[in-house]
């Protein structure tokens, strides 16, 4: 065992002082772009955009919201049919990750709304699950091309700053009807109180997934940093983001909903006429 940890950490060594000299004496290379071009196209996919079907050029993040959201579907309706009804009562390794992940997020709608759990259980399921395998999904670097007839590697759906509005909204949109259920009226107005919710959970989410890949970009922009250690920046981030963020959301959500959805008690009224009675014996 000696030995091959010798050999592992000798080729390790080898690899890593052939790209620090390949680094050293590539030169800085001859952009074509401007920095403050290449952050701009990528928040923003100016130059860098799809068409779809033919139809209309768009960002190349609805093109992966559209794969991430099909593969996901078809995972799950492949799920429903073939594995779940062989269940057993000893749970093998796959149907124990997924008991594990459904309890994780049933659990924390219960704990957070335990009044009215079982639809905020399965929405921040899915919204957590969307958000995790969306932003692992650009470390696949499936490959679209441009309608100038590049090729971009797809981004993750919420590094687009419309998927992102779009799963806050969303969001906000599940916390209103847990306030229309919980409380009729009044939950709605408790609900519209925090009317900037769903923009502070949208540009929360965004900027946190931007940052990592301008940092990325930014990493692969200076030719004597692109070697290795994109991979690593890229891989981190990404992985920190996806966890994250999936918390961070459903964890709001789960909160909010619990907070509106939570049934207002009332006095009845001869216990009000007591009190006030006890008030103002108190008084004289």
């Amino acid at each position: 065992m000696d030995k091959k940890k010798r050999r592992a950490a000798v080729i390790f060594g080898a690899a890593a002082a052939v790209f620090l000299a390949g680094a050293l004496c590539t030169g800085g290379g001859a952009e074509h772009e401007s920095i403050q071009e290449v952050m701009r196209d990528a928040v923003l996919h100016e130059s860098a955009r799809v068409s779809l079907f033919g139809l209309k050029d768009v960002n190349p993040g609805l093109i992966s919201a559209f794969t991430v959201s099909a593969v996901m579907i078809l995972f799950a309706a492949v799920v429903r049919v073939f594995v779940i009804p062989k269940f057993q009562y000893k749970p093998g390794k796959f149907q124990m990750l997924l008991e594990q992940a459904v309890g994780l997020f049933d659990g924390l709608a219960k704990a957070n709304s335990p009044h009215r759990n079982k639809f905020l259980g399965a929405y921040v399921f899915t919204a957590g699950a969307y958000i995790f395998i969306g932003t692992l999904f650009e470390l696949f670097g499936l490959q679209a091309v441009t309608t100038h007839g590049t090729s971009i590697a797809l981004p993750a759906p919420l590094s687009d700053i419309n998927g992102a509005i779009a799963l806050g909204v969303l969001s906000y949109c599940v916390i209103l009807s847990g306030g229309i259920a919980g409380n009729g009226l009044k939950g709605v107005g408790a609900t519209l109180k925090d009317f900037s919710l769903p923009i502070s959970m949208s540009f929360r989410m965004f900027g946190a997934l931007l940052s990592g890949a301008l940092v990325t970009e930014l990493v692969y922009y200076y030719i004597h940093l692109s070697f290795v250690l994109p991979v690593i920046v890229g891989v981190l981030f990404t992985l920190l983001h996806a966890l994250i963020q999936a918390y961070v959301l459903t964890m709001l959500t789960a909160l909010f909903y619990g907070e509106v959805s939570e049934p207002s008690h009332e006095e009845p009224k001869h216990n009000k006429k007591k009190a006030n009675q006890a008030a103002s014996a108190a008084h004289s």
